[in-house]
């Protein structure tokens, strides 16, 4: 009897098996996937290095965010970019440049920088792009008796990537890749060397062409010389806008949306950014930026026209009268994606985000 009641409450084999295996496993946890991080990124706030031409739109600008295998995760206007990017660990590259030239050409200075980043996991990270020059310029300056001595001449400047010929005439600046140019005299069929230059990024170089002839009876001997307080022509100016002295004392000078939320307290300065939404109120979220609107007395304005984040936003105030009536979304809905200017007080809180307030002037052109 004993060993009948023994039997009956033995467990089976398998049951004590299956509890046993999911004891083991219990122990184990199933491997979670790595979580995403994200990749936002913005031009640096502050001044860049530039040449005597005015820097595009940074909207315009062209953008690139690819993987460590290169593959383009997004290509284009930098305007219409997302604000962030949702990715998996690992290491990614941001280049922005204001224009892609693959052969020389004249006034078109080429602006840009690239980083490199690394996504961690469930955290976020933010690259600052700080543009400069990065290709070169010549620029020749022909004197009167080259003419004389070449009616027919023309001067080239040839490079790895093409070439551009130059008139004696010709004031603009000529712009190539870094590396090696050449600079020849092209007269009646023939073309002669006259000399080579290495070129660094950003480094413009003025020559002064000259073929000076004492006497009459003897063949002019050309000359070049090196302008060398134009070797590194250098000037600032907040990015985006056309320079000047005074950076917000003028349409010219404004500051963008980013720079003017580190200057709150400013009174009566210019401030350019694109509309991108209305209808603000003080929650977290609290913006429209799709019509129709309902508020005539406030809009967002950001630093790119692709903005939808309440917090990447200025908020601005239309008082009633002439400038409300110009600037309101409800009746004038088109203004979103427009680039304004807008003269005013920067404040530190609108809305729950910094603001401009007290228009007083108002422009869509500088």
């Amino acid at each position: 009897m004993n060993s009948l009641l023994k039997a009956l409450c033995r467990p089976p084999v398998l049951v004590t098996a299956v509890i046993i295996a999911i004891a083991a496993h219990s122990c184990n946890k199933f491997p979670e996937p790595m979580a995403k991080g994200t990749i936002s990124w913005r031009f640096q706030d502050g001044q860049l290095t530039r040449s005597m031409a005015e820097i595009p739109d940074t909207d315009a600008f062209i953008l690139s965010v690819k993987n460590s295998s290169g593959t383009v995760l997004y290509e284009g206007p930098y305007g219409g970019s997302p604000e962030s990017m949702l990715l998996d660990p690992g290491t990614y590259s941001v280049k922005v440049v204001s224009m892609t030239v693959d052969l020389p050409a004249f006034s078109s200075p080429v602006f840009g920088d690239e980083q490199v980043a690394v996504v961690s996991p469930g955290t976020g990270t933010n690259v600052s792009l700080n543009c400069s020059q990065i290709n070169s310029g010549v620029r020749l300056r022909v004197s009167p008796d080259f003419v004389k001595s070449y009616p027919e001449g023309t001067l080239c400047v040839r490079s790895s990537s093409g070439q551009l010929e130059y008139l004696p005439s010709e004031s603009r600046t000529g712009y190539f890749n870094p590396g090696v140019v050449d600079i020849f005299l092209n007269n009646g069929g023939a073309s002669e060397k006259l000399a080579s230059r290495c070129l660094e990024p950003c480094e413009m170089l003025t020559l002064g062409i000259s073929c000076p002839s004492p006497d009459p009876s003897c063949a002019p001997e050309m000359t070049i010389s090196v302008d060398t307080s134009r070797v590194w022509m250098e000037d600032s100016c907040c990015i985006g806008s056309g320079g000047g002295d005074t950076v917000g004392g003028s349409k010219e000078t404004a500051f963008g949306v980013s720079a003017a939320m580190e200057h709150i307290g400013e009174t009566g300065v210019w401030v350019c950014g694109y509309v991108v939404g209305g209808d603000l109120s003080s929650s977290k979220n609290g913006s429209s930026v799709a019509p129709p609107f309902e508020s005539q007395t406030n809009l967002a304005i950001a630093a790119r026209s692709s903005a939808s984040d309440k917090s990447s936003c200025m908020s601005v105030q239309l008082a009633s009268g002439t400038l409300r009536k110009a600037l309101n979304l409800v009746d004038n809905p088109s203004l979103l994606g427009t680039k304004i200017f807008l003269k005013g007080d920067i404040v530190a809180s609108y809305y729950g985000i910094p603001g401009l307030q007290n228009i007083t002037d108002c422009s869509t052109t500088n």
